[in-house]
């Protein structure tokens, strides 16, 4: 099982934890990740975009000529998809662009998004991460004592308040708790600052 020295806030070792080798010591599968990641950015789509069809523009109530004898082309309606100011075929109309994964996919995503962080040796375990109200400076002297300058995620076992308006200020910090950990967060952020606590609820989950 691989170690991880754990730290305090103010980045004293204090002691050393050893992780699943199930959670953070497998083989990173990249076509998984990549489904998933593909995934939740879907799932963020809006899927709002709308064009009118040939029944909902304005006009094109009356015939425009006899069917026959004028040497032209029958038509219908001045709204035909054809005709300038007609309807749109096939358009897009509001639609959720969301879809899911199998269950056991899903969990081998975060798993392999984990051990990825784990090989990269981007991974801080914190012994405990509390705030006594929310500063902004105190949490960013947080992030310097453990030499984080980049873009962190910030896992609890339950969402501290505290922390996460501390957090919100600072650009390319994200906060969550352990049950809502996800593969695009992971990915998306250079390093991951897990609370030991965190760890175990994570392990429970997923081992």
């Amino acid at each position: 099982m691989p170690k991880v020295t754990v730290l305090n806030q103010s980045g004293a070792e204090v002691g050393e934890i050893e992780l699943n080798d199930s959670v953070f010591g497998i083989e990173p599968n990249q076509h998984v990740l990549f489904e998933a990641v593909m995934m939740q950015r879907a799932s963020l789509r809006q899927g709002t975009s709308k064009v009118k069809t040939r029944a909902e523009v304005r006009g094109g109530g009356r015939k425009p000529w006899r069917q026959k004898g004028t040497g032209r082309a029958r038509q219908g309606s001045i709204r035909s998809p054809q005709w300038r100011g007609g309807g749109t075929v096939f358009g897009p109309v509001p639609r959720s662009y969301s879809y899911k994964m199998p269950k056991k996919v899903r969990r081998l995503a975060i798993k392999s998004a984990l051990s990825s962080k784990m090989a990269e040796q981007n991974i801080v375990v914190l012994e405990a991460l509390s705030l006594d109200a929310p500063k902004t400076k105190e949490f960013a002297s947080v992030l310097k004592n453990l030499s984080v300058n980049s873009k962190a995620l910030i896992v609890t076992e339950a969402l501290n308040e505290n922390v996460a308006l501390s957090a919100r200020n600072i650009p390319g910090v994200t906060v969550i708790d352990a049950s809502g950990i996800s593969v695009l967060d992971v990915l998306g952020h250079e390093k991951l600052i897990i609370t030991k606590a965190a760890v175990e609820k994570v392990e429970e989950v997923l081992a």
